[in-house]
């Protein structure tokens, strides 16, 4: 399957679940996201980037604790609910995009979040390397994989090939994702 054909496939996996995606997920979701909260904390000034956005659960977590937030997706229906969870928010911006292809400058972002999408791509190293494009030196990399599609070493080993720092890393067994907290 070619490298559009995946993303296509998600996109359209997405669509198709994304009314009952909040049911589903948000309490998953939620612990993740509890579970970088200290990195939530240092970042009030800053401008975010949560690539693959999903419904937008993550807003309401980050949006007052930061300057501003962009949210970015593939699956049009999936932003639609995005759109809704955003819309009492106004520092939080939504786009439709290619994660491997971010439609934004270089080392925009002071801190970029990506929550249970890595294993949806099919090169997450090249992915990686779009998100660390985006953020600025000394910007922090949040990203979450999910445990049955990654084994630990492999994993750990996309953040040595991608030449990120490690500055905390988050196995915890009531969570079906390992946690990777990079410094860019």
């Amino acid at each position: 399957m070619s490298s559009w054909s995946k993303k296509r496939s998600v996109a359209s996996r997405y669509n198709i679940t994304s009314e009952s995606y909040d049911e589903q997920y948000a309490q998953e979701q939620a612990a993740k996201y509890k579970a970088v909260k200290s990195v939530l904390e240092s970042s009030f000034n800053d401008v975010v980037l949560d690539v693959g956005c999903g419904s937008g659960l993550f807003f309401s977590h980050v949006a007052c604790k930061v300057q501003s937030v962009v949210g970015i997706d593939i699956s049009h229906k999936l932003l639609l609910k995005a759109k809704a969870h955003a819309k009492s928010l106004c520092n939080v911006h939504i786009v439709q995009a290619d994660a491997d292809h971010l439609p934004f400058k270089n080392v925009v972002f002071d801190v970029v979040f990506s929550f249970t999408m890595l294993q949806n791509m099919p090169d997450q190293k090249k992915s990686l390397l779009e998100f660390k494009r985006q953020t600025r030196a000394g910007g922090k990399l949040v990203v979450t994989g999910l445990k049955k599609a990654f084994e630990l070493t492999a994993f750990l080993d996309l953040f040595e090939v991608a030449h990120m720092r490690l500055l905390e890393f988050v196995d915890d067994s009531n969570l079906k994702c390992y946690i990777a907290i990079a410094e860019v």
